[in-house]
């Protein structure tokens, strides 16, 4: 008898994180309501963020019938000759000055990178000279003496400083339009290329050396397994910056006459009157080729993330892929309460 009261009592005594029937609620029966005793919170209304998120959608869409209706814009021209055989050929020559100025300038970056950072007096005072002079002047100045080095030096020789010469040759002869200009980017592009590697250098914390040091890896080793690994994750995005700008930038060699892909437009349009389309043509190009570079720039950064991420992030496509895939597990699995 003591016993059954004492069960009754105790099934009376609320027991922490149990749920109860919601005496309020009602249901069919045989179903338990239950509450998990959290109070609903009530989401945050931002009417300002919908009118701003409105207007913009509205700008958008006026900006787009502008390009479609608007006849300024001459989209047949445009189609016409944004893949005609001297476009194409111009932006031959612009991939090529890019890419010459691109390996030569990161080449020369790097050369000076480590003299800034060595702990040799002289090598450190001419990097640091070179960096001051080229970044100091600007980039159609140095496009221009180099076209022009003729009037400078006419021959140049190989041979014994400041003695004979074993062989000598004619600077018009080997120095041509294009040659100056990639001399002349590249060079440029070296001064902010080393600025970039050194400061992707000195992100790399001493104590990873000292512990390579401490293991005995030899130090042409230590850089390329220790240093550069670390050092990339600093350098890319302002890297791919200055390619970009290059990229872009090789439009200035149109004053060296130079058959790039914006002097041949300027050509283009200079015999038919039709300026805004043929500057679209150079205007698209120069996206789509940038757009490619920033794809490239975000799977190289991934590759060099592993470093610091286990796992790295998933990329656009496979979010996109993950996303599909969680639809259709959701649609396909069975509604709630259902029995199988």
């Amino acid at each position: 008898m003591s016993a059954s009261v004492a069960s009754d009592a105790l099934s009376d005594v609320p027991i922490p994180g149990a749920h109860t029937p919601d005496a309020t609620a009602s249901g069919a029966p045989g179903t338990a309501v239950t509450t998990t005793g959290a109070p609903p919170i009530a989401r945050t209304w931002h009417p300002w963020r919908w009118v701003i998120s409105a207007v913009a959608l509205v700008l958008l869409a006026q900006f787009v019938h502008g390009l479609v209706t608007n006849p300024g814009w001459d989209w047949s021209t445009f189609a016409k000759y944004f893949t005609a055989k001297s476009v194409l050929s111009a932006l031959k020559v612009t991939l090529e000055l890019t890419l010459w100025g691109t390996a030569l300038g990161f080449l020369i970056g790097t050369a000076l990178a480590i003299a800034r950072l060595s702990n040799n007096p002289v090598l450190r005072v001419i990097s640091w000279v070179y960096i001051w002079a080229f970044r100091s002047i600007p980039l159609i100045v140095q496009l221009l003496f180099w076209f022009n080095i003729a009037y400078l030096y006419k021959t140049l020789s190989l041979g014994i400083p400041f003695g004979p010469g074993f062989l000598t040759f004619e600077v018009n002869g080997v120095i041509s339009g294009f040659t100056a200009a990639v001399i002349g980017l590249a060079l440029h592009q070296a001064a902010y290329s080393a600025e970039i590697i050194r400061a992707g250098f000195i992100s790399v914390d001493p104590g990873q050396l000292e512990a390579a040091a401490a293991l005995g890896i030899p130090r042409l080793r230590q850089f390329r397994t220790v240093i550069v690994p670390q050092a990339m994750r600093s350098i890319l995005p302002n890297a791919t910056n200055e390619v970009i700008s290059l990229f872009k930038g090789t439009s200035i060699v149109s004053v060296m006459a130079i058959a790039e892909l914006f002097y041949q437009v300027q050509v283009i349009y200079g015999r038919n009157g039709r300026v805004v389309p043929l500057l679209m043509v150079a205007t698209v190009w120069y996206i789509v080729l940038t757009t490619i570079l920033s794809v490239a720039q975000y799977y190289i950064e991934r590759h060099y993330a592993k470093g610091a991420h286990r796992t790295p992030p998933p990329t656009p496509i496979q979010q996109v892929w993950h996303k599909l895939r969680e639809i259709a597990e959701s649609g396909s699995a069975a509604p709630r309460g259902a029995t199988r």
